[in-house]
């Protein structure tokens, strides 16, 4: 009966929590002899009739002395406000049990709930003076004080026993968990740094429990001030430094990041682990000038060391990501394509290499525009021995691009069919499909291409759920009449365009579709591919001011949330305008809460409320 009742109470979680303990605390025997009247005291305290409770809980604990009666009896004389009651009770148990620290923790307890604050304090601090020196004793007094709900005067009891047992390493974990539960991140903070001078496998604790309770950059730099004295205090720490290395790596200071793990490595003398480790975070932030520094200070250890391939075959890849974010130098474009060559020419065609025949392809199909040769690239990928399904399966999709490219649509969708029967049911079957919809758009079949897209919607692969939804949205919205289907197959020729790396065409595409057909309905749509285009081209001032058009005067409202976190996001990574960001992430988190970029939102609005409010 008691269960039921706390389980279906409105209680204070740590209140059913003192009743579920105080149940099961009383002894078997003694709850068997008084069951009726505990049963009838828990209902009294469900109902909030605490009068009856103290007398029912009174006359228990006078005739057992047991403790678990009096903290209800206890508790009920507070609840019903009999503070003199309460007191000359605890008073005498306190003459009777001078060293029971408990009841002198009731007593302040009494006084702080009567409004005698300076009395509670009084109490409290002389309790604290007068600790016992004994680690278990301060252990159950703090918890006593933790009960109490008087979470500081516990870690007062902690940092006191500290003192006078002459160990400042016991409590630790008490800490804190005491400074978490309080949100205290300034103590938080010192404490954990106090614990990794000893404790180093504490660090992933600490990062942890950092991600989770830090709200923005103002609590970094908080970290940051306190690993710098600490320092200063032990620069032999290595915690210190990793924990400082981490610390820059949440706020994508990358150099700085770059900085201590290079004096780092050269102060231990070590082979590259830790910043080999680190430096794919750098690719994956898009710090690729970054990661190209640490690859090549990783080479400059010599060809002996175990990083030294790695890192110049990661070298590469990290100009390859450069390369996709547009605006490369053709001198530079040539010569990452001639660094896959030199690769292939070192180490031969093979399955290790494959990569290197796939991404030479890339360049040269996208940015040479060398379709002969990335297409003999390709065919001589596939035709390498001890691939896997999948992996042959991406080459193969690749080459149904270049036929594309080339103008062999036919070519293309025999590729693309003959991969999505060899991988059906897997992720890349699925891909395979979406690339002969969206082929099917580029010419104009609009029919099939919404039929094959409408499938794909179920796609287990989300990214290909949701490219297939947009396909079929934008094609539901511009078939209902012959005017609408002429601009739109201008629409798909400029997409074309775009799918071939050809973003001048693609321009002149787009701006060409209003001039002809004045009355379309694809306005947003055509903002929203030039926006792409300039953000590419790292035009970011042009793509914002379409951005902008997009979200104030929509024409469907079908893409808004879409421009709306496009646009947030250029004004925090690229326009340097976090405040213009936030305000438009919040819009977003608003006005479409159904939004798959809600969560996104969410996320960045939240740390840059960090950044700004100083929290």
């Amino acid at each position: 009966m008691f269960i039921n009742l706390v389980a279906e109470s409105n209680l204070h979680p740590m209140k059913k929590l003192f009743l579920i303990i105080f149940f099961f605390s009383l002894s078997p025997l003694l709850y068997a002899q008084d069951n009726q009247d505990n049963a009838l005291a828990l209902q009294y305290y469900q109902d909030g009739e605490y009068e009856k409770v103290a007398v029912i809980m009174q006359k228990l604990f006078l005739k057992t002395k047991d403790e678990g009666y009096f903290d209800l009896y206890f508790r009920a004389l507070l609840k019903s406000k009999q503070y003199q009651e309460a007191e000359k009770v605890v008073k005498k148990l306190i003459r009777q049990n001078p060293d029971l620290l408990k009841y002198h923790i009731a007593l302040g307890r009494i006084y702080k709930e009567s409004g005698q604050q300076a009395n509670a304090v009084k109490t409290y601090s002389q309790i604290i003076e007068h600790l016992p020196k004994d680690e278990f004793g301060i252990r159950e007094l703090a918890n006593n004080f933790y009960q109490a709900e008087e979470y500081d005067f516990a870690i007062q009891a902690f940092l006191q026993g500290r003192k006078i047992l002459g160990n400042d390493q016991l409590f630790t974990f008490e800490l804190l968990s005491v400074y978490r539960f309080k949100k205290d991140k300034l103590n938080l903070i010192d404490e954990y740094l106090h614990a990794l001078s000893t404790m180093p496998q504490l660090i992933q604790q600490a990062q942890m429990v950092f991600s989770a309770m830090f709200d923005g950059n103002s609590d970094y730099l908080l970290l940051q001030s306190a690993i710098f004295r600490k320092i200063q205090k032990e620069p032999q720490n290595e915690s210190f430094v990793k924990l400082l290395i981490w610390q820059y790596l949440q706020q994508e200071e990358y150099e700085q990041a770059l900085r201590q793990l290079i004096a780092q490595d050269k102060r231990t003398k070590d082979d590259g682990a830790l910043l080999f480790e680190n430096a794919q975070l750098f690719v994956d932030g898009e710090a690729y000038d970054t990661a190209i520094k640490a690859y090549t200070y990783l080479m400059s250890k010599g060809k002996d060391n175990q990083y030294y391939l790695p890192s110049k075959l990661a070298i590469t890849d990290a100009r390859y990501q450069q390369l996709l974010q547009g605006n490369s130098p053709a001198i530079e474009i040539i010569a990452l394509s001639d660094a896959y060559q030199a690769i292939l020419d070192e180490y031969g065609q093979n399955a290790k290499t494959r990569f290197a025949l796939q991404k030479m392809a890339y360049i040269q199909a996208y940015y040479l525009h060398n379709l002969s040769k990335a297409e003999e690239a390709l065919e001589t990928a596939i035709k390498i021995p001890g691939l896997q399904s999948t992996q042959q399966g991406e080459l193969k999709l690749a080459l149904g691009d270049i036929y594309v490219l080339n103008q062999e649509p036919w070519e293309a969708i025999l590729v693309y069919e003959q991969v999505a029967k060899e991988c059906e049911n897997q992720h890349i079957g699925d891909e395979a499909r979406f690339r002969s919809a969206r082929l099917s758009f580029y010419q104009g079949n609009f029919n099939y291409a919404k039929s094959q897209a409408d499938v794909l919607k179920a796609s287990t692969a989300q990214l290909i759920a949701n490219d297939a939804m947009e396909l079929s949205l934008l094609l539901s919205d511009h078939l209902e009449t012959g005017s609408d289907t002429l601009a739109l197959k201008r629409y798909a020729t400029a997409e074309l365009m775009q799918f071939k790396n050809l973003p001048d065409q693609a321009l002149l595409q787009l701006d060409s579709i209003a001039l002809v057909y004045p009355q379309n309905n694809l306005a947003d749509e055509i903002l929203m591919s030039k926006s792409r285009i300039y953000i590419k081209n790292k035009e970011f001032a042009s793509a914002a001011r379409l951005l902008k058009a997009l979200i104030d005067h929509p024409q469907k409202n079908r893409l808004t949330d879409d421009a709306l976190f496009t646009l947030a996001s250029l004004y925090e990574d690229q326009l340097k305008e976090p405040g213009q960001a936030s305000l438009l992430y919040q819009r977003l988190i608003t006005d479409f809460p159904g939004s798959m970029y809600v969560a996104a939102a969410r996320k960045h609005f939240r740390k840059l409320r960090g950044d700004n409010i100083g929290t």
